[in-house]
């Protein structure tokens, strides 16, 4: 299957559910007016795309119809196409041109972030690059596992520490390991969740020095992934890591499994941040990278007939094919990863009981120090007791010289003769 041809079926939930409509619509009107605009619009909004995207999109189109003065609605669908490849356009190269680049890799956990720096890694090696992965989600319980196996399936080196890490030493390390080893790429996997915002973007913070002062003159990619399932949620969330740490492009996941692919048109056009790679499957190679060409394309594709392959692209995966025999099954490596998620839970509840474990065993140490701080006090009255008592009277016999205990020294006095003279005996 062609590149081409994996793009066309992962976008075919999108396809079928917005420019599926789009398609409609434009048969369904006989002349261009205000009121074809409005509906496009709407379904422009209704497709992820965004109120400001869309007022943009139909915008441009007013005026193109104007210009070349277009009076057949069914016209608009390939203007509509143009206007988006025009849009997604710019940015897209990917910058590793120095030995060794960098990309740094970010994004909230369950994103499909460490799948992601798996199929990068396979990509590269294939390409005859050399690449070091660096194991900086310390915080995540599974992890470094997970990537460990990407690491050794894609034929990758991985620099990683124990769970709990300072993720900026891992960086460090795995920096002096591709020095030292000679690899072209480095790919950093970073956490997607600290024990809260401040902390996170703080650690990204300390990772971005570490990088610029060891390597200041390479060439650095911070790649934010984002699960296109989210829709909208994911053009907030570009927002948020573009304002703490300077991403400069997007890895969409899932785009197969979702109708929201209208998404990309809003990040690039509402924050100028270019998509540079999308995942449209769950084959390692299904993660392609981003060209708006094939994109729109795609989009608008919706008869076999309609769709032209080049050559060079149906021919690409016959020259490519034997380079991928080291690369296992799907099946075997999603197989793998429930386990590791599942791991990760079993992992996360055994630290949870330890917590309680731990707090159970201070609340006893605190009881015990209670315990006996009592015992101390106690003590200390009954000293204070008996000393009151020997101050109180005037003994005509004293203790002798080898008793010097207490109880001793208490004895004799009760068989002297002042205490027999007593009337209240129980005051001896």
């Amino acid at each position: 299957m062609s590149i081409f041809e994996k793009i066309r079926n992962g976008l075919k939930k999108t396809r079928d559910a917005l420019f599926g409509r789009i398609d409609s619509l434009l048969k369904s009107f006989t002349k261009i007016d205000d009121e074809l605009f409005e509906e496009l619009e709407e379904l422009l909004v209704m497709g992820d795309v965004g109120m400001y995207t869309a007022e943009k999109i139909c915008d441009q189109l007013r005026e193109k119809v104007k210009q070349q003065g277009i009076t057949d609605p069914a016209l608009i669908r390939g203007l509509l196409e143009e206007v988006v490849t025009d849009m997604l356009r710019g940015g897209q190269e990917l910058k590793t041109g120095t030995k060794p680049s960098v990309i740094l890799v970010i994004g909230v956990n369950g994103v499909g972030k460490t799948t992601t720096i798996g199929k990068l890694a396979a990509k590269f090696v294939r390409e005859g690059k050399k690449v070091t992965l660096a194991a900086a989600d310390t915080f995540r319980a599974a992890a470094i596992d997970q990537l460990e196996i990407w690491a050794e399936r894609s034929g990758a080196d991985i620099v990683r520490q124990n769970e709990g890490s300072d993720p900026a030493a891992v960086v460090f390390d795995a920096i002096s390991s591709a020095k030292a080893r000679g690899a072209d790429i480095i790919i950093a996997d970073t956490a997607g969740r600290l024990h809260n915002k401040k902390n996170l973007m703080g650690e990204l913070a300390k990772i971005n020095r570490i990088i610029d002062r060891e390597l200041p003159d390479a060439d650095k990619e911070v790649l934010l992934v984002l699960d296109a399932t989210t829709g909208q949620n994911a053009v907030n969330q570009t927002k948020e890591f573009r304002n703490a740490a300077g991403i400069t492009g997007i890895v969409l996941t899932k785009l197969d499994g979702t109708a929201k692919g209208g998404v990309v048109l809003a990040i690039k056009e509402e924050l100028d941040v270019p998509v540079k790679f999308i995942g449209v499957g769950e084959q390692v190679d299904d993660l392609q990278p981003f060209e708006p060409e094939d994109f729109a394309r795609a989009l608008f594709a919706f008869d076999s007939a309609e769709v032209a392959v080049p050559q060079e692209e149906a021919e690409e995966p016959e020259t490519e094919q034997p380079q991928q025999e080291h690369i296992p099954a799907t099946a075997d490596i999603w197989a793998q990863i429930d386990a590791e998620a599942e791991a990760e839970k079993q992992a996360e509840s055994k630290r949870q009981d330890a917590v309680s474990e731990e707090e159970r065993q201070r609340l006893e140490k605190e009881k015990e120090a209670l315990e006996e701080q009592l015992r101390e006090e106690k003590q200390k009255r009954t000293e204070e007791r008996k000393n009151r008592s020997k101050s109180k009277f005037n003994w005509s016999t004293a203790p002798a010289e080898e008793s010097t205990q207490d109880e001793d020294w208490l004895r004799q006095w009760r068989e002297s003769p002042t205490c027999a003279d007593l009337q209240n005996k129980d005051e001896c």
